[in-house]
């Protein structure tokens, strides 16, 4: 007599984060539905419950993101943080789904409760501590400024797939953004 077979947790949840990712990516919050999610990492759509309570959720796990270690150092200017956010969050690696967590989001940007997350994340978290970097009058703008830049640059990346910065050199688009920021640096 076998023994019936044993569900690995940990791949089930990993698989199910993964078709998550693609399908919010692709199609958005409102236009995913768990028993695609589920038929993607090929399980019974209650195991998105058993795992992760609800849709939303498994929305919000799946929109999470990495902040890279050493961004957000005290002593880094806003040159070094933008360089930082370009190198590891605008060029750096994708995850299987393909996608940065910011583009799930922003795809599924219709909801309330998505936006908040957006301004909370963007606007409270990495907006405030590039201003608090800048010296002078307008350390505020100066710091949306370089965002709408690093924004632009993911968008144009990853949903409009732009014909030169996908592949563009990543040192020469350092370069570049450096002397934007340092620009918006001098007072």
């Amino acid at each position: 007599m076998n023994a019936p077979k044993r569900r690995d947790r940990a791949a089930t949840r990993s698989a199910l984060l993964d078709a998550a990712r693609r399908r919010f990516a692709e199609h958005g919050f409102d236009g995913t539905g768990v028993r695609e999610i589920a038929a993607d990492a090929g399980v019974d759509p209650t195991l998105i419950f058993r795992y992760f309570g609800s849709k939303k959720d498994l929305f919000a796990e799946a929109s999470k993101g990495e902040v890279p270690e050493g961004i957000g150092e005290p002593g880094t200017g806003p040159v070094g943080l933008a360089d930082a956010l370009v190198r590891d969050v605008v060029l750096g690696a994708r995850p299987a789904s393909g996608e940065h967590p910011l583009m799930l989001m922003l795809r599924s940007a219709g909801r309330p409760e998505v936006r908040a997350r957006l301004h909370e994340e963007i606007c409270d978290g990495y907006l405030a501590d590039l201003a608090r970097r800048f010296e002078g009058k307008d350390a505020a703008l100066r710091a949306e400024l370089v965002g709408a830049l690093l924004l632009g640059m993911g968008v144009m990346r990853d949903v409009v797939d732009s014909p030169v910065l996908p592949g563009a050199d990543p040192e020469r688009v350092r370069a570049l953004v450096a002397d934007m920021v340092a620009a918006l640096e001098r007072d």
